[in-house]
Parts: C-alpha cells; sequence; structure tokens
C-alpha cells in the first residue's frame, strides 16, 4: 500500500524562521557583485574559450598601466567610433568596451579619454569621422546601433560615447558573458549598464526572460533612474519581474506536484525554497 502522506523530508521553510530568511536575503543582497570584479582591460570573458571559441586566441588585453598597451586602447577606441574596424559584432563591441575603459583609467578622465582617442590614428579621413554622427546612433529594435562616436565632424570620439561603453566593460561577469554568447544586444547593455545596485542584475535577467527589445530596456532603464521601482517600470513594459519558465525532467515534475500538492501549496513555493538553500 502506499502512504500518500506529505514526505517528512528535511527542507528549509522561510515560513518557520522568517527573521533568519529575510537576513539572509540581506546578506546575499550584499553580497552578489553588480559591478565588475576582474583588472580593468583584461579579457575575462572575451579570452575564455568556453564562450568564445577559437576567439579567445585573439582576446587583446589593454593595461592602463602600459604607455605601448594604452596607445593601442586609444587606436582601438577611434576605430570602434568611427566604425573601421571591421565587422561588428558582439565580441567587437565587448573589445571596444574594454578599450574605453582602460583608456579612462589610464588618462584619468572622460575627456581626457576622448581627446586621446580623437587623435589617435591620424591615418582615417575626417570625412570618415564626420559620418559618424551623435554618440547614441540610431538603435533598432534587434540591438544595432547605426552611429557611434563623434559630436562634431572636428572630434572624432564624443565623451558620452567613452562613458557609456566604459560602463559597459564595468557590467558584473554575469552580464558580460550574456553578452558574448549574443543573448543580450550590446547596445541592451549599454543601457543595463545607466542602472546601479540591484535593479542592474534585475534588469538584466528580466532582458532574458521578458525578452526585451533594446527600446524597451532603455525605457526600463530611464524609468529606474527617474526613481520608478524595476518591478513597476518592467511592468509597464509586459514583464512580470521574477516569472522565469523553466523545463524539469518528467520525474522531478511529478514529485513537485505531488509534493506541492500534499503540502497545500504551490510548485513556486518549493522551488523558490529549494534554490534559497542551493544559493545560500
Amino acid at each position: 500500500m502506499t502512504d500518500d502522506r506529505p514526505d517528512d523530508r528535511s527542507r528549509p521553510r522561510r515560513d518557520r524562521e522568517p527573521n533568519h530568511g529575510r537576513e539572509r536575503e540581506r546578506e546575499r543582497e550584499r553580497s552578489i557583485p553588480t559591478d565588475r570584479e576582474s583588472p580593468v582591460g583584461a579579457p575575462v570573458i572575451r579570452g575564455d574559450e568556453s564562450v568564445t571559441g577559437t576567439h579567445a586566441r585573439d582576446a587583446v588585453q589593454f593595461d592602463p598601466d602600459d604607455p605601448d598597451s594604452l596607445q593601442e586602447a586609444a587606436e582601438t577606441v577611434y576605430q570602434f567610433a568611427t566604425g573601421t574596424a571591421g565587422s561588428e559584432d558582439n565580441l567587437y563591441m565587448l573589445r571596444g568596451a574594454a578599450a574605453c575603459a582602460a583608456l579612462v583609467r589610464g588618462e584619468g578622465s572622460y575627456k581626457a579619454a576622448a581627446e586621446r582617442a580623437s587623435v589617435s590614428n591620424t591615418g582615417v579621413s575626417s570625412e570618415a569621422a564626420a559620418r559618424t554622427g551623435d554618440d547614441a546612433g540610431t538603435e533598432t529594435d534587434t540591438g544595432t546601433d547605426t552611429g557611434t562616436g563623434a559630436d562634431t565632424e572636428h572630434e572624432a570620439v564624443s565623451v558620452s560615447f567613452i562613458r557609456k561603453w566604459a560602463r559597459v566593460h564595468d557590467l558584473p561577469q554575469s552580464v558580460r558573458r550574456q553578452v558574448a554568447l549574443g543573448h543580450i544586444a550590446p547596445t541592451a547593455a549599454k543601457h543595463i549598464a545607466r542602472v546601479g545596485g540591484e535593479a542592474r542584475l534585475l534588469l538584466a535577467w528580466a532582458t532574458l526572460d521578458g525578452d526585451l527589445t533594446v527600446r524597451e530596456v532603455r525605457h526600463v532603464a530611464s524609468a529606474v533612474n527617474d526613481g520608478m521601482a524595476i518591478d513597476r517600470a518592467l511592468d509597464d513594459q509586459g514583464v512580470t519581474l521574477g516569472r522565469l519558465e523553466l523545463t524539469l525532467q518528467p520525474t522531478i515534475y511529478r514529485d513537485l506536484r505531488r509534493q506541492a500538492s500534499n503540502e497545500s501549496t504551490s510548485p513556486d513555493t518549493l522551488v523558490a525554497e529549494a534554490l534559497d538553500a542551493y544559493l545560500e
């Protein structure tokens, strides 16, 4: 005879220790990085073969303390801003972002970095620089940025261009990895980087799970920076914060449903409790 009573399993339950659960949640928020932790300019993601494959061998490290490396960063930023570096894929943009961040660190300010990058390569005509137009470019819903760096035809690289892409380089590794894999568009990452703190990570993951366009990411980032809560900003775009679709093995699905039914609770609650203990 089968015993259909609730399993007597030892599982962490928030309702048993509510204060401990809240303390654990606050501790987790403090411990999760929302900014870059590795050295500026280091190809942590670009040099990871598990992410970029054979392209990892070509990953360039920009050392802000090395004059030759800093000059290479300046030339890379110039080419990135003027669109003269060849193909524009996610790795190309991450490389440009790394060069921007290293140049800022090496020169000491966004303004000095923009000035150095603008004069770093006189081989490209001013006509090419003038064609870059406004710094923000024209972003499409697929994440294509059709213009990059110049504020005027006399300035090939603008301060705002350097600032925006340096922020992308400063995103935590977990987010940059998704950019390299092509799951988050670089131009969407540019807007995610505008948001600070935990909301930055929440927006990144909601971009994936809610299939947000670049335009929608931009709207959410602007709303959050204007003081709106991240969940409300996402709700305005039709995305529920925390909603994630999972596919389980049939046996796990069976046992999860059975356990939830026997405990008169929802599968969401059991999954959240199990993950809370696993991620602690």
